[in-house]
């Protein structure tokens, strides 16, 4: 059988589907073999009764080849159940192990590449204290809380005080200013355009720098 070969083989992969298909076929061979043994109560005999009177003539009262071929059916059914049964278990136990195989390397890639970002992120220079709500910054996505690594040509290499930040925010009314922060261990971009609102300034927000 086709799916016994795929199952032998180390390197195959089962799926749920696999599993499910194995199971369907379980119950198809359990109710193939309830049907003979059905057959044989109608007769009247097991599978171990006699088919032949005291005299040794074959029973009357039976129909002896319909019963012989329903106790060869069973025997060979039943064969066939506890190989499917292994095949079952065998599939269980690789579907387990490739989804505890899958678990573990997703959380290996998730270490490496929060490790990769870690150590590929520049230390931020300042951070998000305060964003009024309805102000440019708040419209933009920006948060409190967020550490600024990029404020349009400010970066970390460059920036000496927040008047850095305050020349380019005056400079660039009504512009989009591209902002890179960190936000809960992530870089994150975003778009702000320094614009007149119903507030002070043209952010609406409070930056405070980072010691170093």
């Amino acid at each position: 059988m086709k799916m016994t070969e795929e199952n032998n083989n180390p390197n195959s992969t089962i799926s749920i589907e696999d599993v499910q298909n194995l199971v369907k076929k379980k119950d198809q061979i359990e109710e193939q073999i309830k049907a003979y043994y059905d057959m044989l109560e109608d007769q009247g005999v097991g599978m171990e009764s006699p088919l032949v009177d005291r005299e040794g003539y074959p029973r009357a009262d039976v129909d002896v080849y319909q019963v012989r071929t329903a106790r060869h059916s069973i025997s060979c059914l039943q064969n066939d159940h506890k190989a499917i049964m292994v095949e079952i278990e065998e599939a269980l136990h690789k579907l387990h192990a490739a989804e505890k195989a899958k678990r573990e390397r997703d959380q290996v890639e998730a270490q490496a590449e929060a490790m990769e970002q870690e150590v590929s992120l520049p230390p931020p220079f300042a951070r998000v204290d305060t964003v009024t709500q309805g102000s440019p910054a708040s419209q933009s996505g920006l948060r409190v809380g967020d550490e600024i690594i990029e404020f349009g040509s400010v970066n970390t290499g460059n920036f000496q005080s927040l008047q850095n930040i305050a020349s380019v925010v005056q400079h660039s009314e009504g512009k989009p200013l591209s902002i890179t922060v960190i936000r809960s261990g992530q870089k994150v971009h975003l778009g702000l355009t320094p614009q007149r609102w119903s507030g002070r300034g043209l952010l609406g927000c409070n930056i405070v720098p980072l010691r170093r």
